[in-house]
């Protein structure tokens, strides 16, 4: 077993590992330190690393099965890392006014990736490759830490809920038209449970996101009420981590025990960002989280 290099950068959650090219990671190199780390502390920061497309996924592929949302949504397309940018194709900037940057301005809203699939993510792996002057940040927040202080009341009524999870919620919230657009009307409600423990240490995290919109058993009204509550709780500034793009760096984070948001930057500057999404499986304790009750 190596010994990785951590530094702190919150006091509850979020490690930096320094001294370590991910490009050098494999199954039984490196790999099983790097995971201890992911289960221990749900967000994991590598700077000044080098991975092209192909060495992005090859390292994504040691957490799970990589995300493919046309595969999910019946279509036969290969996989492909996603880029979070306002660069078009041809190298111009996206129209504000277009609904492919009012989508992403979606982003910007607290949330926690694909609660919307039927499978969510287990991670994210999202390297920066191109940023702004200034802005643009993305901020997380602990959502085990959120757990852990809350009421034993509410802890108890959390374990044995659930909520519906719906993108066409948060798109609502940003404008009304991208609610008809094909890629976010075509995924029905999910319910999940509002807690998922981890199944290496115990650690229980609340499980929401901004597509939450009800809670199964409350009227509409308490139960967006509720979420609402409940996504203010766990995005307290106590619980937050803002970090500062530089290129080259890569985050890897816990989406069981995490939530994330952009931060806006000045638009006429680019921002690229490529993500990759693995899904959950039985081993990383996807039934505690299943069904309703």
């Amino acid at each position: 077993m190596a010994d990785l290099a951590v530094k702190p950068l919150h006091g509850r959650f979020a490690v930096a590992i320094n001294d370590l090219d991910l490009r050098d990671v494999r199954a039984d190199y490196l790999y099983p330190e790097i995971r201890n780390a992911f289960e221990e502390h749900s967000l994991l920061l590598f700077r000044g690393q080098q991975l092209d497309d192909e060495s992005h996924t090859q390292l994504a592929k040691l957490f799970g099965p990589l995300e493919n949302r046309e595969q999910l949504a019946g279509h036969d397309e290969p996989f492909k890392v996603s880029a979070v940018s306002n660069v078009e194709s041809d190298g111009s900037l996206t129209p504000k006014e277009a609904l492919r940057h009012l989508d992403q301005q979606a982003n910007m809203l607290w949330h926690t990736d694909s609660t919307f699939l039927s499978t969510p993510a287990l991670v994210n792996l999202l390297m920066a490759t191109v940023t702004p002057s200034t802005g643009g940040q993305t901020e997380f927040t602990t959502t085990r830490a959120a757990f852990d202080d809350a009421p034993a009341e509410l802890q108890a009524l959390l374990r044995c809920s659930f909520g519906v999870h719906q993108l066409t919620h948060s798109r609502n919230q940003v404008d009304a038209r991208l609610i008809d657009l094909p890629h976010v009307s075509r995924w029905p409600d999910r319910p999940w449970r509002f807690v998922w423990p981890n199944p290496i240490n115990g650690r229980e995290a609340i499980y929401t996101a901004s597509h939450a919109y009800a809670v199964d058993g409350m009227s509409a009204d308490e139960g967006a009420a509720f979420v609402t509550d409940l996504l203010a709780h766990c995005t307290k500034p106590q619980y937050r981590y803002t970090h500062e793009w530089t290129v080259g760096d890569v985050l890897i984070w816990d989406e069981r025990a995490v939530l994330h948001r952009g931060r806006p930057w000045p638009y006429d500057e680019p921002r690229t960002l490529k993500s990759i999404c693995c899904s959950a499986t039985a081993v990383d304790g996807l039934a505690a989280v299943q069904g309703r009750a």
